[in-house]
């Protein structure tokens, strides 16, 4: 079998190829008795391969990496050198790809190589936000400041990430639950009043026809109908993939009626918060806007932040820009106003982000507490609309004898 590897050497160059191997893990002992270091490892015409927006990717676990920024920051600052902190760093890193990664950047760094530009070469693994934090930090000779405040910006966007999906863990195992326990009745308990009633020989309500309609199909076409939905995930992924269509996708998402305006103002706090930041560090504005635009999520947003960024290299000011791209909501567009006059513009973006963060979650709060009640009402009456078309003939029976 033919493996496509990520790996990084002793000396910590990265190297990418296709190796040849009786399986994965004889492969892997191989390269590690010649001294690489995995990062990643796919079989060649896999699924991985074909459809690798769908599959997992070697990630460096989130609050290992804050941890690990944070206790850099603090060996900074009590005055032991960059080189000597990485190498005890990296000693006690457990995640084996953040290891590989922090001994790849030790070497580099004691090599001479900036820790900006040693970190840049493993850029899919880390944010841009992070990498603009350390040539700042860099460029100011403030490291440590540098990287306490960018962990306390990654803790806030973990810390409103959490509340939301917090928020919305009930309703949708509301919704899951109701959907498995439609199923069941569907293509369990029918079936066997389908027989029961089968032996009678007399017509049945028009209701307790259609439920057993739709059961007879399911229980079917159900293997096909569970294939099409994977195979249509799937090709929804790929074409996710293609150049210029996830922007389409999330210009969608923008346009949603109820829910729209909510993934415009998330968008819009994310934006300032890592807008913000890298003004606190040091980085230019026409820098720091080419930085936040590749850290959106939202892929439409951030398009229209080049255009933005274009204008404002050219001499316009940032609010002027963003009303002119109709970007951002107007409330957002003059607190931008207003922290460019009064030359405040890192603190009014911080401000603004508070202010968004807080939008969402009211909003967040007010949708679960008008849903739930709603998901139980709508459970209840589907249920007892098949309960009752189930039992119809029976009623109907007992009343004939």
């Amino acid at each position: 079998m033919e493996f496509r590897c990520r790996l990084v050497t002793a000396d910590g160059e990265l190297v990418e190829g296709v190796y040849s191997a009786e399986n994965e893990s004889r492969l892997r002992h191989e390269l590690e008795e010649k001294g690489l270091h995995v990062l990643s490892l796919k079989a060649r015409g896999s699924a991985a391969t074909w459809f690798p927006s769908l599959f997992a990717r070697h990630r460096v676990p989130r609050y290992e990496f804050l941890v690990f920024n944070q206790e850099l920051a603090t060996l900074l600052k009590a005055g032991m050198p960059l080189v000597q902190s990485l190498d005890l760093l990296r000693r006690q890193a457990t995640n084996p790809v953040f290891r590989a990664v922090l001994e790849a950047v030790h070497e580099k760094v004691r090599a001479g190589t900036a820790l900006s530009d040693a970190f840049a070469e493993h850029g899919d693994l880390f944010p841009s936000v992070y990498t603009a934090s350390l040539v700042a930090g860099e460029r100011s000779g403030n490291l440590d400041a540098v990287l306490r405040r960018y962990v306390s910006y990654e803790k806030i966007i973990d810390a409103v990430r959490r509340r939301t999906l917090s928020a919305l863990i009930y309703p949708v195992i509301l919704v899951v639950l109701s959907v498995a326990l439609v199923l069941i009745i569907v293509l369990r308990v029918v079936p066997a009043f389908s027989d029961f009633y089968a032996s009678f020989g007399a017509e049945l309500p028009l209701s307790t026809r259609v439920i057993m309609g739709v059961s007879d199909f399911l229980l079917r076409w159900f293997g096909f109908l569970l294939a099409g939905l994977v195979v249509g995930s799937l090709l929804l992924g790929t074409w996710l993939r293609r150049p210029g269509q996830r922007a389409r996708f999330d210009r969608g998402l923008l346009s949603l009626p109820f829910v729209g305006h909510s993934f415009r103002k998330f968008a819009t706090a994310q934006l300032a918060r890592t807008l913000g930041t890298l003004l606190g560090g040091g980085i230019p504005l026409v820098n720091a806007l080419e930085v936040s635009a590749r850290s959106l999520g939202n892929q439409f947003m951030a398009r229209e932040l080049e255009g933005v960024t274009q204008r404002v290299r050219e001499g316009e000011s940032l609010a002027s820009s963003l009303e002119a791209r109709n970007l951002l909501p107007d409330v957002a567009v003059k607190m931008v106003e207003v922290g460019e006059s009064t030359g405040a513009l890192q603190d009014m973006l911080g401000n603004l982000a508070d202010f968004y963060d807080e939008e969402i979650e009211t909003e967040v709060g007010r949708f679960v507490t008008l849903i739930e009640p709603i998901i139980l009402v709508v459970m209840g009456i589907v249920i007892a609309a098949l309960v009752l078309a189930l039992y119809m003939p029976l009623f109907r029976l007992s009343t004939v004898v």
